[in-house]
């Protein structure tokens, strides 16, 4: 089974929408998509109007829907920076501040920070996307085994979930799959406007299966279209080789 997660174009966020940059993005992207081979693809997408835009590009010109979740929406849960003040999206923290805190590495003791138990609805919000991702996940015939997931098919799959999303959230799941701090996660890596993002299963015995990441933050149909690459969320220069 292979997962794809897909950032949606650059934003438009007081409209929640894309700038005419993005929409140059979600046609690109849209031009790589079409040309893979999508029979054993379904797509999923996030309720809010930035990831509902990117994705149209592309489903209009395969003829498909994406199935809309309201767990696949940013993980907008705000809290009050300690540093700068900033009320605002749980990450971007000053690296002064968090890495001095050990619990920020740890793939279970990150929930019991002063900082992430601030907002009340933050960490029921966490669990809601790892019981929607798992049920997502058991559709296609592989359930969650503590930190690994059994496949009930008896047999390794061809089947791809396409989803169309946001930075955040895509952290949120991957720490899910993977067993990584989403702090880390947050912090230490870059998924630029329209870049896909691939991790698949490996099955190597006992139909035991474990996500692996192929690609992170690929933009190479940016790149190719000649459209530089976004520093949306990002907070230096981004290289454009």
């Amino acid at each position: 089974m292979r997962i794809i997660f897909i950032r949606h174009g650059d934003p438009d966020y007081v409209n929640d929408s894309l700038t005419d940059k993005g929409v140059r993005e979600a046609k690109l992207l849209s031009d790589r998509i079409v040309k893979w081979n999508t029979d054993n693809m379904k797509f999923y997408c996030s309720p809010l109007g930035r990831a509902q835009k990117t994705a149209s590009y592309t489903l209009q010109r395969l003829g498909r829907e994406a199935i809309t979740y309201d767990w696949l929406k940013e993980f907008s849960y705000f809290i009050d920076d300690p540093v700068t003040g900033r009320h605002g999206v749980p990450w971007d923290f000053m690296p002064e501040y968090w890495t001095q805190i050990p619990q920020m590495y740890d793939r279970e003791d990150w929930k019991k920070t002063e900082i992430y138990r601030s907002n009340p609805d933050l960490l029921p919000a966490y669990e809601e996307v790892c019981t929607g991702l798992d049920r997502l996940i058991d559709e296609y015939g592989y359930k969650r085994e503590q930190n690994y997931y059994k496949n009930t098919n008896n047999n390794a799959t061809n089947d791809t979930v396409v989803i169309f999303c946001h930075l955040g959230i895509t952290c949120v799941m991957m720490s899910h799959l993977l067993g990584i701090s989403p702090a880390l996660l947050f912090h230490d890596f870059y998924l630029a406007p329209t870049s896909m993002t691939i991790l698949a299963t490996e099955e190597r015995q006992n139909h035991a299966a474990y996500f692996r990441v192929q690609v992170m933050g690929d933009t190479t149909h940016l790149l190719q279209g000649k459209e530089p690459i976004s520093a949306a969320g990002y907070f230096t220069d981004v290289f454009q080789g």
